[in-house]
């Protein structure tokens, strides 16, 4: 690749999504096909970009609230509305400027409490259907996260940030480790919902593929592998927690990774 088409590389990646919906018009879809045959960066990112894409509209990937819980948040944000209209009006015309002031910060309170709204929303849409295996919750977990762009809660790779951040979260306490030095740097972690509870959920990489590595408290076991839709699992149980690692890494990586990670937490 030229210098010129190393700078440019952030245009095609551009072209990419637009090309894959078939959103481009002939000239730019002609020129990104050209350079598709002799860029094999472009081609590894069109290869994950459409295996995201078909994973996601596979059934059990993307949930649909019930019409009742859509109807149950919309009268409650409809009422809410109405009452802070109400109170506005009846008061605006005898408020001294430092009263509107206070009733300006006072509305916008209600947008923490759309966040709150939009987390138990997500606990519904994320409930597992009946007939699921924990590895179909697993990928749909770790699809969702980079469709959603919600990779991650706290974005560091410093562990000794990302550990204490769990705290109050979750009810239990999750091994927080940087494998830099081992080829697998920290990016971050998050909360997320399998099986029925909230587990813990740890983000590395490995040559630009995401791990997804989930945690909660269970039985001991043996150390599992399997592989589904392209995606590899790795399972593995220490210390009174079970362990799963989703990637679309090669497999090899992945047990690599858990091997890593048990010898960095136990030393």
């Amino acid at each position: 690749m030229s210098g010129k088409e190393h700078n440019d590389h952030g245009a095609w990646a551009d072209l990419l999504h637009g090309f894959i919906d078939g959103e481009l018009d002939a000239a730019n879809a002609t020129r990104f096909e050209a350079h598709l045959a002799t860029c094999p960066e472009c081609a590894g990112e069109m290869e994950n970009a459409l295996m995201v894409k078909r994973l996601s509209a596979r059934e059990g990937v993307k949930w649909q609230a019930p019409d009742a819980v859509h109807a149950r948040v919309q009268a409650a944000l409809t009422l809410e509305q109405a009452m802070t209209r109400r109170a506005t009006a009846a008061t605006i015309q005898t408020e001294s400027p430092w009263r509107r002031v206070w009733r300006f910060v006072r509305e916008w309170s209600f947008v923490p409490s759309l966040a709150v709204l939009a987390a138990s929303l997500m606990l519904v849409l994320n409930v597992p259907q009946q007939g699921q295996t924990i590895e179909d919750q697993l990928l749909a977990s770790h699809v969702r996260s980079m469709l959603a762009d919600h990779l991650t809660d706290v974005l560091t790779s410093d562990q000794h940030t990302v550990k204490p951040w769990f705290n109050g979260k979750i009810d239990f306490s999750p091994p927080v480790v940087d494998l830099t030095s081992q080829g697998f740097p920290l990016v971050g972690g998050r909360v997320d919902y399998l099986d029925g509870r909230v587990v813990a959920a740890l983000i590395y990489r490995r040559h630009g593929h995401v791990i997804n590595l989930f945690i909660w408290p269970g039985a001991s076991g043996a150390h599992g592998n399997a592989e589904k839709d392209g995606y590899n699992f790795v399972e593995w149980h220490a210390d009174g927690l079970v362990f799963w690692a989703v990637s679309d890494v090669a497999a090899p990586d992945l047990s690599a990774f858990r091997d890593d990670f048990t010898r960095a937490t136990n030393p």
